[in-house]
Parts: structure tokens; C-alpha cells; sequence
């Protein structure tokens, strides 16, 4: 039992660090590089990722588990694909932090675990419960309220939503483990990555080469990619799901927090509107994983009792 409790207290202090990370850590590293593109910065957080990543998986002694991996023209292709949805989501995410839109990255992030409840539901036959269909609801209102006021739909939060939803769902039938699979997309990614740099290079617009500052943080932009993910996956393993649902909330609440009272973005009334539906739905979805977490536990302690009465 003590064990037990060791390892949920040290997934707990994984999870939250990698939330903190993506949600205050992040934003405020993507503010320092916004003089470069979001393509550049992308690029470069891929490659730098890549040595970074491979450290990593040799310290885990999981380098001998991509030979397989790579041998398979399926797995490669899967692989392939969700590293062009990741890739997708990092350049969104990078896109919002540099144009002063880190509230509509917030929004999203708030949006996606309901729209994994709602792909579930689609994709894998996961019937949603009541209350995890009005949090759904609630949160299509919330977008329905931001894309009249700003007479279109708010694409970065749905973007950041879908993406990552999608992603999560493909790396549910991908089989490799979590920090082999970072491996292999942040791999597959560099190539076209490696072109886009050397071609930055060859036209004279690269910000690698044109300031020693900048450089530096393009290069530490691959660790801070590869660290939360990690520390994430980590945490996701020694957590169960009620538990990661509920605090996966920190991160776009920092992200809010900081768009606001950091970074000084404009917060309108019905932007106020918006994000007070998303957090009703919010305070739904959570109070469902708790009382559903609970519900499962009183059952098992039945069944383990049952089970030890004499018949």
C-alpha cells in the first residue's frame, strides 16, 4: 500500500510539472523567440528535440525497441500520420502564442477532453454519460457565442482541440510505448524539418544564423518540447484516468492566467460569456470522473467482499 501510494504521489509530481510546463513555462519561452516564424521555431524545436529524445530512451534502455518499429511499413505509416497531427497542433499552439491569441489556445486545450469524450463516443462505441453530454453541449455553446461575436469560427481553439483529440485517439492503436513513439515522430518529422532549416539558411532568412540569442533558445526549444511530454507520460502511467482528467485542466488555466495577467490580452464580456460556459462544463465533467471513479471503487470493494463471504 505505501509503495502504491509512492508512486501515485511521484505520477501526481510528473503530471502536474509537465501542466505547469505547457501552461506557463512554454507560452512565456514562445514570447521570447516572437520576431521568428511559427514554421522556424516549429522546425527547430523538432530537431533539437530529436538528440534530446534519443538521450532519453537510451537512459531507459528502450533503444533496442525501435528496431522492430522501424521494420514495420505499418507502424511507420501510423507513426507518419501522428506526427503530422502533432506537428499540426505545435505550430497552431506557436502561431497563438506569438500573435497574441494565448486565450484562444486556452479556450481550446479547455475544449479538447470533452472533445475526446465526443470522439470516444464516435470512434470506439464509449457511450458518454449525461452529464458529460451537457458539459459537451455547454462547450458548443461556449464556441457557438465566440463565432457570433467575432463573425467566424474561433479556428485556433477548435484546431488545438481537434488535433490533439485526433491524436490521441491514433496513438491509442499505435504500437509503441510513449517515449518510443515521441522518438520515432520527432524522427520522421526532422527530415522535412532539416530541409526547411538548410533552406532558411541558403535564402538568408534564418534566425539560427543571424543571432546568437536567438539560437540559443531555437536549441533549447527541443528539450522543452521532448520534457513535458515525457514527464507526462511518466505521470499518465502511474495515475488513473479520473485523476489525469481532472488535472490536465492546469495547463489551459495557466495558459489563461497568463494570456491575461502576463501577457495583457484583451479579455472582452463575451469572451467572459464564452469561458464561464466552458468552465460550468468544466466543473461537470470533473464532478463526473469523480463520482464515476467513486462509483467503481464501492463497487469493487462489493464484489472483493462478496467474493471473501463464505457461501
Amino acid at each position: 500500500m505505501a509503495a502504491e501510494s509512492s508512486e501515485q504521489s511521484r505520477g501526481f509530481v510528473f503530471a502536474t510539472s509537465a501542466y505547469l510546463i505547457w501552461g506557463l513555462i512554454l507560452p512565456a519561452f514562445m514570447k521570447l523567440l516572437g520576431s521568428v516564424p511559427p514554421l522556424e521555431i516549429v522546425a527547430h524545436r523538432i530537431v533539437w528535440a530529436v538528440p534530446f529524445a534519443a538521450a532519453i530512451l537510451w537512459w531507459l534502455g528502450g533503444l533496442s525497441n525501435l528496431g522492430p518499429i522501424f521494420r514495420s511499413p505499418r507502424t511507420l505509416l501510423l507513426a507518419s500520420v501522428t506526427a503530422c497531427i502533432i506537428s499540426l497542433n505545435w505550430g497552431v499552439y506557436v502561431y497563438a502564442i506569438v500573435t497574441d491569441r494565448t486565450l484562444h489556445a486556452a479556450l481550446g486545450y479547455y475544449i479538447n477532453p470533452l472533445v475526446n469524450v465526443m470522439m470516444g463516443a464516435i470512434f470506439l462505441g464509449e457511450r458518454p454519460t449525461r452529464w458529460q453530454s451537457v458539459a459537451i453541449a455547454l462547450a458548443a455553446l461556449a464556441v457557438a457565442v465566440l463565432t457570433v461575436q467575432a463573425g467566424g469560427l474561433p479556428w485556433i481553439s477548435l484546431v488545438l482541440a481537434f488535433s490533439f483529440g485526433t491524436y490521441g485517439l491514433l496513438r491509442k492503436i499505435l504500437p509503441i510505448g510513449p517515449t518510443e513513439g515521441f522518438f520515432v515522430e520527432v524522427v520522421l518529422l526532422s527530415v522535412p524539418c532539416l530541409a526547411f532549416i538548410a533552406w532558411t539558411l541558403a535564402e538568408g532568412t534564418s534566425h539560427f544564423a543571424g543571432n546568437a540569442a536567438e539560437a540559443w533558445l531555437l536549441v533549447c526549444a527541443g528539450p522543452l518540447t521532448a520534457i513535458p511530454l515525457i514527464l507526462f507520460a511518466a505521470g499518465a502511467k502511474r495515475l488513473d484516468y479520473s485523476t489525469i482528467g481532472i488535472l490536465q485542466y492546469i495547463a489551459p488555466t495557466a495558459l489563461f492566467f497568463t494570456a491575461v495577467f502576463a501577457f495583457g490580452e484583451p479579455f472582452s464580456l463575451w469572451q467572459g460569456v464564452a469561458f464561464g460556459l466552458i468552465w460550468v462544463a468544466v466543473a461537470i465533467y470533473v464532478w463526473s470522473l469523480v463520482s464515476g471513479a467513486r462509483a467503481r471503487r464501492r463497487q469493487r470493494a462489493m464484489t472483493a467482499a462478496a467474493e471473501t463471504c463464505p457461501s
